[in-house]
């Protein structure tokens, strides 16, 4: 009974606004990537040149950097691959999948970094520092112009996945700041603990971003609620219309960045207009939640349904 999905005109207006945004997000990324990796090769070979710890976990930083921001790339090219009757929705979760394994592999890239740190904690190493220095300021020049990048193409508040691109870009700003920081101690008073201790730091940084893209994902992942809608507030708001008895079985999920979407059964007074109800309901969630792809089933007292379970 009346289930109906809303593909007006409208529709289609929000979907172009998501492709658009999806166009500038790619731009954005595809620079950034080029960046990344020009900078992680000078960084890698410099930190064997100089035998700087703190380069080399900057370089270890822009090589998570660099594959994170390549798999969304990947992700954001699968993503708009049409849905197939085996994958409803299309590949869109791609994009989550592939934020949760960059999440995970810079937990591994710090570990690594710490271990080597406690190492020469132990013994210290020298450095070549004036070399250093030198690197890490071209590094931390291209890290903002990456990020300057991403934030003029992309969208990088709602996109979990180019938030995360860029928050690796701007942590690994800080690593190059954090890398300089080290050159200038150990060339001034020939301190050669500040390499470790940098990267150290640095390590943390990575960890700190790590965990927030980890807890995100997993959230998409299992379903839950968007960070920005009360479930609550949705139900007030669709029990509020004239005729509606009660909402039941709402569920409310993130499809991917910047796509939600809604379900959920209506009960409504046998005497009034079900499509207009249903119209109004549509009109509603849109408006006050920003929500498009809606699902609703609308039902009198004569239906009777097993519910899931219901919150």
């Amino acid at each position: 009974m009346g289930h109906h999905h809303h593909h007006g005109h409208d529709h289609h207006g929000h979907h172009h606004h998501f492709e658009e945004t999806r166009e500038g997000n790619k731009k954005g990324l595809l620079i950034a990537l080029l960046i990344t990796t020009g900078i992680m090769v000078l960084e890698f070979f410099g930190g064997l040149f100089t035998n700087s710890l703190a380069l080399l976990s900057d370089a270890g930083h822009m090589l998570s950097d660099a594959s994170s921001l390549l798999l969304s790339f990947i992700a954001m090219w699968f993503a708009t691959k049409p849905a197939s009757p085996t994958k409803t929705y299309g590949f869109y979760r791609f994009e989550i999948l592939a934020a949760l394994f960059n999440g995970v592999t810079l937990f591994i890239i710090a570990g690594f970094i710490i271990w080597e740190a406690y190492e020469r904690f132990m013994v210290p190493q020298s450095v070549s520092s004036g070399t250093m220095i030198v690197i890490a300021s071209i590094g931390l020049f291209a890290n903002l112009l990456s990020a300057w990048a991403l934030l003029k193409k992309g969208d990088v508040k709602n996109n979990v996945n180019l938030r995360s691109a860029y928050l690796h870009v701007l942590g690994d700003a800080l690593g190059s700041v954090g890398a300089i920081v080290a050159g200038i101690i150990m060339l001034v008073f020939g301190w050669y603990l500040a390499d470790p201790i940098i990267s150290v730091l640095v390590s943390l940084l990575i960890l700190k971003s790590a965990w927030g893209v980890i807890k995100h994902s997993v959230h998409i992942l299992m379903e839950g609620t968007p960070s920005r809608i009360k479930q609550g507030e949705v139900k007030k708001a669709l029990e509020e219309i004239d005729g509606v008895l009660n909402v039941h079985d709402l569920h409310i999920w993130t499809i991917t960045s910047g796509l939600d979407s809604l379900s959920c059964h209506i009960l409504i007074e046998d005497h009034h207009d079900s499509q207009k109800l249903l119209q109004l309901a549509i009109n509603k969630i849109k408006e006050e939640f920003h929500i498009e792809h809606v699902t609703i089933q609308i039902e009198t007292s004569s239906i009777s349904h097993h519910e899931l379970c219901d919150a």
